[in-house]
């Protein structure tokens, strides 16, 4: 298992912390997803054999928010 930190910007509210995680945690290979609104950011954790932080940040991009790696930037 991995974990990685994403950078997600465009969260306003609880309904957006869901709209997140739940995105994430329907990600095959995910196993959670923490998502913190104050913080900007969602922890992941997942197996690196079946997703990559660039995919995760992209799922997020597909649930309407803006999402960083730390490594590159998916809108």
């Amino acid at each position: 298992m991995a974990k990685t930190t994403l950078n997600v910007k465009g969260m306003t509210c609880t309904h957006c912390v869901a709209a997140v995680r739940d995105a994430l945690e329907e990600m095959p290979g995910v196993r959670s997803a923490r998502v913190e609104l104050d913080k900007g950011t969602a922890v992941v954790d997942y197996d690196d054999a079946l997703a990559n932080p660039r995919e995760l940040a992209t799922v997020v991009t597909a649930a309407g928010y803006e999402a960083d790696t730390g490594r590159d930037e998916v809108h």
